[in-house]
């Protein structure tokens, strides 16, 4: 299994650049979006935001060459061949940056936008819908898919040495409101804020879910999630509200036939590979054969390099890659796509919708 080495391009490297526009400038795009654009294809060519004030700092900061506080002025005059869209919720508990990648796509954009895609399945195809009708790419931020740890236990889990992956487990801090209160969407701005993470992995590693169930704890709001995946296999999705907040987040478990991958707090991976356990009640070591030993992969920041950049080991840099290079390509994003956020678009409306202990169908076999 070789390790590609892929050597990172600055982007006054790139002779071929995409022309891009940004509506947002507030503090996550300024720590994790627009950095990203060091090492990418981009041609900032402006920035909008309703307080003009921070266009202009953005713009002075990043490079673009002009700002605006309406994005549909600065979309027609400026004429971009992608936009970005980091914004926020509308008053109702609507994501703003829907409505706003719907009028880019329907203008002839290209649209990269943060997740959360959208606050419902509906609003998810009427973007597939946008965007096929436009013949234009829209991809969603879908960071953890591009994290170098998931894609690594993605390339794992579909070799043939570890077998077919049987069951899955994913760890993540996050509490869901009771039953009666998640008609309004103003009170689930923080599940859907943070059920694309687990969500995006969960679909990217196992596929579509063919039914799910789940139980909820009224201390705290977490919640154990159990699901048939349509391919056969079964899943659990434990949300860990009220740990520590000194403790590690995440946590994922892929089993295979004889064989599992652990990926911990993101960045340190495991792969236990297919071995036979040492004689019981006879073995004086617990070592196994080197050729059959769990191999492990972490991070050291010691070093000024790029994979230990947040930016880099969690994912922001490949995610916005891969949407530019799609678009010099002429060819759809094959990550972080819509459908990707259908699907996870699908569990966050399960949630909503069935109580708890009951069975929901969110894909039929």
């Amino acid at each position: 299994m070789q390790v590609e080495q892929s050597k990172v391009k600055y982007n006054f490297e790139y002779d071929n650049k995409v022309k891009v526009c940004f509506i947002g400038a507030g503090g996550h795009s300024f720590r994790n979006i627009y950095p990203t654009f060091q090492y990418a294809p981009v041609d900032l060519a402006a920035i909008c935001d309703v307080n003009a004030e921070r266009a202009a700092a953005y713009a002075r900061q990043f490079g673009a060459k002009a700002h605006y506080t309406d994005y549909r002025e600065m979309l027609q005059k400026e004429k971009p061949d992608a936009v970005f869209i980091v914004t926020s919720y509308h008053p109702d508990g609507r994501v703003q940056a829907t409505d706003i990648a719907l009028e880019a796509l329907r203008a002839g954009v290209h649209v990269w936008m943060e997740k959360p895609t959208a606050s419902s399945v509906h609003e998810v195809q009427q973007l597939i819908q946008a965007s096929r009708e436009s013949g234009r790419f829209a991809m969603s931020g879908l960071k953890k898919v591009f994290f170098p740890a998931i894609a690594k236990a993605k390339e794992i889990i579909s070799s043939p040495e570890f077998g077919t992956p049987s069951s899955i487990y994913v760890r993540y801090p996050q509490s869901m409101p009771e039953f009666s209160e998640r008609s309004d969407l103003r009170k689930l701005t923080s599940l859907l804020d943070h059920v694309y993470h687990p969500g995006a992995i969960i679909n990217y590693l196992m596929g579509k879910i063919g039914t799910m169930s789940y139980e909820r704890e009224p201390f705290n709001g977490g919640s154990v999630t159990n699901m048939r995946f349509l391919n056969g296999a079964i899943g659990t999705l434990h949300l860990t509200a009220g740990i520590s907040g000194s403790s590690p987040l995440e946590r994922l478990e892929v089993v295979g036939n004889g064989a599992n991958v652990v990926v911990e707090n993101g960045v340190k991976l495991t792969y236990y590979r297919n071995a036979n356990r040492p004689a019981y009640g006879r073995s004086a070591s617990y070592l196994v054969d080197d050729e059959v030993a769990p191999l492990h992969w972490e991070p050291e920041y010691s070093l000024g390099q790029l994979y230990n950049k947040n930016i880099f080991y969690l994912g922001y840099v490949p995610e916005v890659l891969h949407f530019c290079e799609s678009i010099l390509a002429g060819q759809p994003p094959q990550k972080g796509t819509l459908e990707e956020s259908l699907e996870i678009a699908k569990l966050f409306e399960a949630y909503r919708t069935t109580p708890e202990g009951t069975k929901a169908v969110i894909n039929e076999g």
